[in-house]
């Protein structure tokens, strides 16, 4: 029975290939996907600040970039940032990307488990102590890019560049019920 369970996982890992599913993805009160946009919200504003430090983070192979970039960010007390450039290259990638036109939003996970590619950019933002990044991979057939997403795995290595700006209010820049 052993070895039959070992050939199983082994085969799903040989032909493990891309998947694509996709998700609604509801505000936390479903009423505000329904409401319009109120005047008392700018089109759009500015937030100004300063840099108070660049921190430069290097992922060794087989890192998970997602959990790696959470971990950093919180040894390094990093509450609002940039996230302002990344290369490298990734053994297997997950991503989203918005899917539709109308609240509420709707997500297309895109996974390749065995998915090698380079790691073209990535940026983003770090809001309150929370990640919003967003990467690009190229492929020699294609490029993917979107929401970087846990089982986006480190191949060579991987560098990302974080501008530090703890001195802005930053909580209301990706609360897509804010308007």
């Amino acid at each position: 029975m052993r070895p039959l369970i070992l050939l199983v996982l082994a085969a799903s890992t040989l032909f493990a290939q891309e998947t694509r599913q996709s998700h609604v993805n509801p505000s936390p009160n479903p009423a505000d996907d329904a409401r319009p946009n109120s005047n008392q919200v700018p089109d759009i504003y500015a937030v100004t600040g300063h840099f108070d430090r660049v921190v430069v983070l290097r992922f060794k192979y087989q890192t998970d970039l997602l959990a790696g970039l959470q971990k950093m960010v919180k040894q390094e007390n990093i509450r609002n940032g940039v996230i302002l450039s990344a290369v490298g290259s990734v053994r297997s990638y997950q991503v989203h990307q918005v899917s539709n036109r109308t609240l509420p939003s709707h997500d297309t996970f895109e996974n390749d488990p065995t998915g090698a590619a380079d790691l073209v950019s990535m940026n983003g933002y770090v809001i309150e102590g929370k990640l919003h990044p967003h990467i690009t991979l190229a492929t020699p057939d294609k490029v993917i890019a979107g929401h970087l997403e846990p089982g986006t795995e480190v191949f060579t290595f991987a560098i990302v560049t974080i501008g530090v700006m703890n001195d802005v209010d930053f909580h209301r820049l990706d609360d897509k019920s804010y308007r």
